[in-house]
């Protein structure tokens, strides 16, 4: 799970991905306002912050650098952009894998008492 937060103004987004099972959750204040499966390069999420004014997050993967690259735009200006390199990923990843892993493990474990 790789986690982007961004304080704007007096709204705190947060927005949670998972490179394992694609989805893609976007909070803001603590409150979910968005929620999406994705197992593209990119995606987006639009929405409207406690002020009314419009916001989107935009997030992609960069091929170049490998790094995960949130874009905070509001009113369709960059205010910020927001990296997670490559040893965040693996580390991520790799937690993952480890977890699936162990689960596995006990699966097979519990099978063979039975």
């Amino acid at each position: 799970m790789v986690t982007f937060k961004y304080a704007l103004n007096q709204d705190n987004i947060e927005l949670q991905a998972s490179n394992w099972s694609g989805l893609e959750q976007m909070y803001i204040n603590g409150k979910r306002v968005s929620s999406k499966l994705n197992f593209g390069q990119q995606s987006e999420h639009n929405l409207v912050l406690n002020d009314g004014k419009p916001a989107k997050l935009l997030l992609f993967l960069d091929p170049m650098t490998e790094q995960l690259i949130c874009r905070i735009y509001k009113q369709n200006n960059l205010v910020a952009s927001l990296k997670q390199g490559k040893k965040e990923l693996y580390r991520s990843r790799q937690l993952t894998q480890q977890g699936i892993l162990a689960v596995g493990i006990v699966i097979v474990f519990l099978l063979t008492l039975s």
